[in-house]
């Protein structure tokens, strides 16, 4: 059995998206359904519609950082009811036996987790379909509960962004008395201010806009690093025990390695692909420092992001928009006009 679901996809890599009929499963005993009520738009979203990884399968419905109410649950679920507030990232199932699935952090499925959106479902061999739409079916697994209080649409973009920065925040066990810099200020980067200031870290902009100055103190760093002034990249040498690098595109990031502490990290959360140029050890050996990777959060991690945005008052900054201005978004998002997160209000998809 199987129901009937309105959402925009992609036909093709050069497609404009547009509206979409599909099939979703009808709900499985471990089942959630959910009325989307808000999607947050990711970098990923384009980057897979128009298929500039090379692994899209069309049609294609993005969408990975949903925020919805519950319509019904399957007949083994106890943790959600009816009518509650929850949300759902970037997987929506995993194996749920391997090493890394048993520490949760599914994420790292040694058998590859089940994407939200252009994966084939593990049990049926359906393909998935994102949060451009009206409604979704996924394992009460991987849905986690939103805090009453949170601002809703605000909210969504903690699903992958706020998620994707957190982890690594937590990983490396960033509290009081650390320091930490965000190379980038766009819709990961913010995430990564807000979230180590309220941990209690130290928090450094590294930037190559002088003009970013004022909205990332407003957003909770302390300091601004302009990455192209020598000068204040010598300054900052040995300072730092973490650099969450969230730039998505190639770039060098020998530059930053000085300005690692001994025993400091820098980590990649925003590039997938290759590293270029060249990685110098030089500073790697020196000091004892590491360059390191990390992708979104297991749904444990997820669940205590949201409990803590929850205590702490924090949501994405964003701009709210129609699902039919999603083309234009896309247009935007690639000149980095938008601060910092467009979110589509899915009530409008029906208009």
């Amino acid at each position: 059995m199987t129901m009937k679901v309105l959402g925009f996809a992609a036909q093709s890599a050069t497609d404009a998206l547009a509206p979409f009929r599909f099939e979703r499963r009808d709900p499985r005993p471990d089942d959630v359904e959910i009325e989307i009520l808000y999607c947050g738009v990711c970098h990923s979203d384009l980057h897979m519609a128009r298929n500039d990884w090379g692994w899209t399968f069309y049609p294609v419905v993005p969408g990975h950082e949903i925020i919805g109410r519950v319509l019904g649950v399957g007949a083994d679920v106890t943790r959600f009811k009816v009518g509650e507030h929850v949300g759902i990232g970037c997987m929506v199932d995993s194996c749920q036996h391997c090493s890394a699935c048993e520490q949760g952090l599914e994420q790292y499925c040694e058998e590859g987790h089940t994407l939200t959106y252009g994966s084939k479902d593990r049990h049926d061999g359906m393909m998935t379909y994102g949060g451009y739409s009206e409604k979704i079916v996924a394992s009460d697994k991987f849905v986690v509960k939103v805090p009453a209080g949170l601002n809703l649409a605000g909210a969504a973009p903690l699903l992958c962004a706020g998620i994707t920065t957190w982890s690594p925040l937590r990983h490396w066990q960033v509290g009081p008395g650390s320091k930490v810099a965000i190379v980038g200020l766009g819709g990961l980067g913010h995430m990564g201010i807000k979230l180590a200031r309220a941990l209690g870290a130290e928090v450094t902009l590294f930037s190559r806009s002088p003009g970013k100055e004022a909205d990332a103190r407003r957003l909770g760093a302390d300091h601004i690093v302009l990455s192209t002034d020598e000068a204040q990249m010598r300054a900052a040498r040995n300072h730092f025990d973490l650099i969450i690098d969230t730039v998505p595109y190639q770039h060098d990031v020998n530059p930053y390695l000085p300005t690692l502490s001994l025993n400091g990290t820098l980590v990649l959360v925003g590039l997938v692909g290759d590293l270029a140029p060249t990685l110098s050890t030089v500073p790697l050996i020196l000091g004892r420092k590491a360059v390191a990777g990390s992708v979104i959060g297991g749904i444990a991690e997820t669940q205590e992001m949201l409990d803590f945005c929850g205590q702490h008052g924090i949501t994405s900054e964003i701009e709210v928009i129609k699902m039919q201005e999603i083309n234009a978004a896309y247009e935007r998002m690639q000149k980095s006009d938008v601060k910092y997160r467009f979110v589509i209000d899915m009530a409008s998809l029906k208009a």
